[in-house]
Order: C-alpha cells, then structure tokens, then sequence
C-alpha cells in the first residue's frame, strides 16, 4: 500500500505540474502568433494604403514639413507597433497587380529575390483562387484588395524569418517544458518519502495494531473454543453452546481476514511467485464449492483455457477464486447459475466469475471492494458475512499486479480479475 501510494503522489504531482506548464507554454505560443499575426497584417495594410509602397517617415507617407525641410520625427515603437526607421529596408515583399480575368497588368518584384517573372504566374493564380482578404501561402502572408472596377491588387509579404521564430519559440519552450517536468519528477522522486511519512506513519502504525490485536485475540477466542466443547462434552448438546461456538468460529475467521489483509498492504510483499498450472488450480478450486451451490439449488459452469499456466502465488489465486465463489453462492438469486471462466488475457490471465443477483446501483459497484462495505447489511448479516472478503480478493490482484473490476448488466453482476 505504501508503494502504491507513494507511486500515485509521484504521479499526482508530476502530472500536475506538467498540465500547468504546458497550459503556460500553449498561452505564451498562441498569444505569439498572434501577435505576430497582427504584425504581420498591420505591414501588409500600411503598404496596401501606401499604394505598394512602404514610406520612410514616421508618419508613414506624410511628406518632409514644407516650412522646415525636416523629416517626421523618429519613431516610437509604443506609438507606431512593428514599424521603425528599419523596416522599408528589411522588409520583403511584392506586389501583383491584375484584371478580374486573370490578366496580370503589373508585378513589382523589386524587393524580393526568391520570385521572378518566371514564378510569378503561380502567386497570381493562389490570389485568383482565393479572393479578396487574408491568407497564408507557403512563407508569404498575403492580402488581396479590390482597388477599381474589375482590378485587383496582390501584396504578398515575405514571413519565412516571423514563422521559424514561431517555430523555435514553441520547439524551446516545449524543451524547457520537458526539462522542467523532468527535473520536478526528480525531485518529487526524492523528496515523495518525505512528503507522505506521516500518512506512511499512520497506516504502519495502524497495520501494526490490526497484528498485534490479531495475534492477542487469537489466544481468548483459542480458549473460549475449547472451553466451549469441554463444556458441550459435560452437558451435552445445547443450542446456547452451538450458537457461542458459531459466533467464535465468525471471529475467527474475521481476525484471520484482518491478518490477512495487514500482510497484503505491507510494502514488501508476502506473495512467492512461481509457475504453476492455472487453469488446474482455477478448475478445481471452483468445483469444490459444486455441492454448496447445488445445496442451494444454483447450478455452476466452469470454463477454463485448458493448459495456461501462470507465474503468481497458487495459495492466493486459490484464495482469490474461493472469496470469489463463496460470494457468488452466497448473494446469487435462487434457481441461477454461477460462470467461472478464466482466459488468456494480452498481459497475464483473467478470472471472472458472474452470476444472476437483485440490482446493484452503480455507487455500490465502485464501492464494492471497500473494507467493511455491505451492499445490502441485512443480507450480509444472514449470510454471516463481514464485507471484507473482496478487499482481500482486490489485495490479491493487485499483488499480482493486475486488477479487479465488477460490472452489472441484464441482471447479472459479473466480477472480474486480470491477473499480469
């Protein structure tokens, strides 16, 4: 138990952390491109009103002051967004202007050098094919305006630079994101012991107590059982003394329960693995329990795949298939039948066990291997039951790695175990 919960901090708290972190990186990505985006369409509107042009002053197009002679003044990147003194200069782009019909009147190809008159063809037909607006072809953001009747102006930009720095902010913050994720699983790693001592501390000390107290009732309830048929041997039969016995027997087997399920949490497990024939131990353990469902008129089928044999404890999976049979017999509906099966699951084996039952809502399915968890507490009470069988049954699969389900459907509750 103390492994698996470290395990599920550890994952708890790395995939919490990798969840924000890639949150931030998709922000700060998205919130990139957009913003160069809007860069990107502020340029190809400034030259679009500038008649494919990009001007050299501040005020983008006003002329020199005509008293003065002197230029607008320099710009502010706050006031003026992506445009600078720089930018007629480090722009690239070209500009296609043409007929409705397709015909090209003009290319101004003047500030590009990857397309020429031979090329230009396939950047008119992509502004043909699109229309007025926006678009993105290859590494140019492009834009198409209407300027008279039946003419058309093309301005394609050249983003080649805009995209790969997108392209490297999103492959460095993905690093980054990686690293950090790596080094914070490092961390939770070392320190997780840490982290969960004083929940670690309660359930040993708690473990400890469920042995002690197991180990220290063990002797009064020896005592009490054998007193009890010295007794009956004196007097002779009584229904006071069988019903002490039978209460005494019940303990028992709930402090041998208790015990039971103490050493399936320990952290070192008491399981001994071996190969053994599964199919042979499944068969015969569920045939055993024949004559005490036949007693109560239910009939049983076992199927099992002939010839698997299986690494695991024999004594638990035993174990595992009689908690799961003494509870079929126990709660199935009168004149039912009980299936066995077991199989050859993709990793390991799978034991189920179904049988017709009253219907069972979906919160008591989830709960069904809890502690002490009684579906129906007055049943549990006649049938001298103490809910605490299927834990051990779940303790056992999870000890073998595995995992135990139960699901219900068309009246019938079908408990499942995949052994790994």
């Amino acid at each position: 138990m103390i492994r698996r919960l470290r395990n599920k901090f550890i994952r708890i708290a790395t995939l919490s952390v990798a969840a924000v972190m890639l949150m931030l990186t998709l922000i700060l990505n998205v919130a990139n491109v957009i913003s160069t985006d809007s860069d990107l369409r502020q340029t190809l509107d400034m030259i679009y009103e500038n008649e494919g042009t990009i001007p050299q002053t501040r005020t983008l197009g006003a002329p020199p002051n005509p008293q003065t002679g002197e230029s607008a003044p320099a710009p502010r990147p706050d006031k003026d967004g992506p445009f600078n003194q720089e930018t007629p200069f480090s722009t690239r782009f070209f500009v296609l202007r043409y007929q409705d019909d397709g015909t090209l009147d003009n290319a101004d190809l003047n500030r590009i050098a990857a397309v020429n008159s031979d090329t230009v063809d396939e950047y008119l037909a992509v502004a043909l094919t699109h229309g007025e607006g926006y678009g993105i072809y290859k590494t140019y953001r492009y834009v198409v305006h209407s300027t008279r009747e039946n003419r058309k102006i093309a301005i394609f930009l050249d983003s080649y630079q805009q995209l790969r720095t997108i392209r490297n902010v999103l492959l460095w913050s993905l690093a980054a994101d990686a690293a950090c994720i790596l080094l914070v699983f490092l961390l939770v790693v070392v320190f997780s012991r840490r982290a969960i001592d004083p929940v670690v501390q309660s359930a040993q000390r708690q473990k400890q107590f469920i042995t002690d107290a197991g180990h220290e009732l063990k002797t009064p309830i020896t005592v009490i059982s054998t007193s009890l048929r010295v007794l009956e041997m004196e007097v002779g039969k009584q229904k006071w003394i069988d019903k002490a016995q039978a209460q005494t027997e019940k303990l028992t087997a709930l402090v041998n329960s208790l015990v039971t399920l103490s050493r399936m949490d320990e952290e070192e497990s008491p399981l001994k693995m071996s190969p053994f024939p599964i199919s042979e131990a499944v068969t015969q353990t569920a045939e055993s329990f024949r004559d005490f469902a036949a007693e109560r008129g239910l009939g049983l089928h076992v199927s099992a795949a002939p010839a698997l044999t299986y690494c695991g404890d024999e004594y638990a999976v035993r174990q595992l298939v009689s908690i799961l049979m003494d509870n079929a017999v126990k709660y199935a509906a009168a004149q039912s039948d009980i299936a066995v099966t077991l199989e050859k699951a993709r990793h390991g084996v799978r034991l189920a066990v179904s049988n017709a039952c009253e219907p069972i809502t979906e919160k008591d399915l989830t709960r069904m291997f809890d502690r002490f968890y009684r579906v129906d507490p007055s049943r549990n009470a006649a049938t001298g039951g103490f809910g605490i069988g299927l834990s051990i049954a779940r303790s056992i699969a999870e000890g073998h790695k595995g995992s135990i389900t139960a699901d219900y459907k068309d009246g019938r509750i079908c408990i499942s175990a995949l052994l790994k």
